[in-house]
């Protein structure tokens, strides 16, 4: 074996002739990771030994053969049915990279097979393309490519990992549709786009668009995607009554000043109605070159909602503003609605010259005075009106039970029997008059009767004369309290 190599390195036409045999052999891999080194070799030589050595293949140049046992980094399997053994260099350093040999131990002359490493970074790229998007929006990644690889698989992976990227693929153009990811591949322009939907937080970070190529390294593009939260939205709660107007301001993006500028409304920004279309009541204004605003005339109940500023196409999140609207019944409306539909009825007496007489009013209430007056307000207006009412009805008793029928007392000093002379009521100023009549009548008959009474005072005892006197005394005290009742 050892002079075999020795017959290699000594004659330089035999590794001329080798390499003239076979074709040369390339080899790529990322640095940090592994390389299979494949080499087949003719029918006939499956029981012979196999090996991979580096650069001339000197003893120390041989790094594994099949009659050894696996290295660290290195391990190699001979597939006989196929005629095919394979070399694994493992952890791949910047320093493997460099000229190797495939070869089969033979009497004689061994056969070889030249194949070159290149190893790369296993990163990428030295430029980076920045593309924002918003939360619950959508994002359109473009990646162009080379005029050599219009027939190639292209294909979008998460990540900064050139060599594995590939195999985990989140989109391929063999496979155009991935639930929010769809790539579509413009051969014209030589420009394959991924456009992601339903943005969410965990959308955001690296990743790669890559194109396959047959050998070598794939070509890759590298893109930074940022989806922002809506935390960064400026929000304005308004609240205005129904019938009136409200003006919302709107500042833009600088770069929007030539786009359509609209109010849009609904909870979700990605997914609201446009309020300029047929609705005569939205009217929009362009204030300055950075803001706009949009005027709503006679609110009513159904414009309570959420709305957006928005222009065509759309904004990065910080430049949203959301307004909170909210439509509230005018006051005087509302103090109709509570309005006292009747009032309880209340007697009241109301006296005439004449006669007294019972009336059955409703106490008057203005509906000026009641409207927009709160329930307990309303309530102790309806008490008060009510001891109002009560307090006159206990006057007036009061009134009628002072003009109570008065007696007065007849006394008949000759010892007859008394006389009761019932009093007319006195209520009226007629009534006084003609009791004023009959009063001095009386008073004549009294003077009479007492004087007849002294006339037989002779005849009667002390003790008589002072029941007489106390007699006409009872008399005066009833006319004097017939007198103070007038």
């Amino acid at each position: 074996f050892q002079n075999v190599f020795l017959c290699c390195l000594l004659s330089p036409a035999a590794l001329s002739c080798v390499r003239s045999a076979a074709g040369l052999i390339r080899v790529f891999g990322y640095e940090g990771t592994h390389v299979n080194i494949s080499c087949s070799y003719p029918q006939g030589y499956e029981a012979y030994q196999k090996y991979l050595c580096r650069n001339d293949c000197a003893d120390s140049d041989v790094l594994i053969t099949t009659s050894q046992a696996n290295k660290p980094r290195h391990s190699i399997y001979d597939d006989k049915s196929t005629r095919i053994f394979t070399t694994t260099i493992a952890n791949l350093q910047s320093a493997d990279a460099g000229k190797y040999w495939c070869g089969v131990t033979r009497n004689g002359k061994d056969l070889y097979t030249e194949l070159k490493l290149e190893t790369k970074q296993d990163s990428c790229c030295s430029t980076v393309n920045n593309i924002q998007g918003n939360e619950g929006g959508s994002v359109t990644i473009s990646c162009p490519y080379d005029s050599e690889s219009d027939d190639k698989l292209k294909f979008l992976c998460r990540g900064n990992r050139p060599s594995t990227c590939r195999q985990q693929a989140v989109i391929t153009s063999s496979n155009t549709q991935n639930g929010r990811i769809k790539l579509s591949d413009d051969r014209k322009s030589r420009i394959f786009t991924v456009t992601i939907s339903s943005l969410t937080l965990k959308d955001s970070g690296s990743y790669l668009c890559g194109v396959q190529r047959n050998s070598g390294f794939d070509v890759f593009s590298a893109v930074e995607l940022e989806v922002k939260e809506w935390c960064c939205v400026k929000s304005k709660i308004i609240r205005e009554t129904a019938g009136h107007e409200v003006t919302l301001q709107c500042p833009y993006p600088p770069n929007h000043r030539n786009n359509r500028k609209f109010l849009c409304k609904g909870s979700q920004r990605s997914n609201c109605t446009d309020m300029m279309k047929g609705q005569s009541r939205f009217l929009v204004h362009s204030d300055s070159s950075e803001s706009f605003s949009v005027k709503i005339t006679h609110l009513e109940a159904g414009d309570n909602g959420t709305y957006w500023c928005r222009s065509e196409p759309e904004w990065n999140v910080g430049n949203y503003t959301q307004f909170h609207l909210s439509v509230v019944e005018e006051e005087q409306n509302v103090a109709k609605k509570k309005t006292l539909q009747a009032l309880p009825t209340q007697d009241t007496t109301t006296v005439s010259r004449h006669q007294s007489s019972r009336v059955t009013t409703a106490p008057p209430v203005s509906e000026e005075l009641i409207e927009g007056f709160p329930d307990v307000a309303l309530y102790s207006l309806v008490a008060i009106v009510g001891g109002l009412l009560l307090l006159t009805v206990i006057l007036v008793t009061v009134f009628k039970s002072k003009c109570s029928k008065v007696q007065e007392i007849g006394v008949v000093a000759d010892g007859k029997k008394l006389d009761f002379v019932e009093a007319q009521e006195v209520c009226g100023r007629e009534d006084v008059y003609q009791n004023h009549d009959s009063m001095v009548m009386r008073s004549q008959q009294m003077a009479s009767r007492q004087q007849h009474a002294t006339y037989h005072a002779n005849d009667v005892d002390e003790d008589e004369r002072d029941y007489e006197n106390v007699t006409a005394a009872e008399d005066i005290y009833c006319n004097e309290g017939f007198h103070k009742f007038k």
